[in-house]
């Protein structure tokens, strides 16, 4: 099979084979962020990956994956910030029930706690770091049945002093606190 000079045979993950020019492989893997570069960059990068594998390598079969790494360090050697694939973000959850039990229901050792295990959180940096279960903690604190106006600022009291912790002694731009 003769192939044109600007293309490879890309090998898809099912299987098949497909002549494709490397330029419209670059646009296609860039897709919406393509519009925001030059054209003229997007030519030169797929032209780098493409002489790569073709002259370099010697190849004329690539998986659209290895183009994609390919692609990606051509990119990140221009400059330009190139995310693989979307990540879920790492998180690190903790329960205020627990930490409530462990003191045995008792509000005074309840905020010392609280600030150990919000640093114990944070050891693995995470991009959250998130505590469940605050109403549930409240009403044991308090002994309380229902909830009420007590309740409700023993609550705005806890998330109060895990923000001041959090800004003051743990804070990170890279992390967020959320408290349900």
């Amino acid at each position: 099979m003769h192939l044109r000079n600007d293309c490879l045979i890309f090998k898809t993950t099912g299987g098949e084979e497909i002549p494709c020019s490397a330029e419209w492989v670059t646009l296609e893997l860039m897709g919406d962020a393509a519009v925001h570069v030059e054209p003229e960059l997007i030519r030169n990068a797929s032209a780098a990956v493409l002489h790569y594998f073709k002259d370099e390598l010697q190849r004329s079969f690539v998986s659209i994956s290895e183009f994609a790494d390919a692609l990606e360090k051509v990119l990140k050697g221009l400059g330009f910030h190139v995310a693989s694939e979307p990540q879920a973000p790492r998180i690190s959850e903790g329960d205020l029930r627990h930490l409530v039990t462990a003191v045995d229901g008792c509000e005074l050792f309840f905020f010392p706690t609280l600030r150990d295990e919000l640093k114990k959180r944070l050891q693995d940096s995470p991009q959250v770091v998130a505590f469940r279960g605050l109403r549930g903690s409240v009403k044991i604190l308090l002994g309380a049945q229902r909830w009420s106006a007590k309740c409700q600022r023993l609550a705005d009291q806890i998330v109060e002093y895990m923000r001041t912790c959090w800004s003051s002694d743990f804070g990170s731009e890279k992390c967020a606190l959320v408290v349900l």
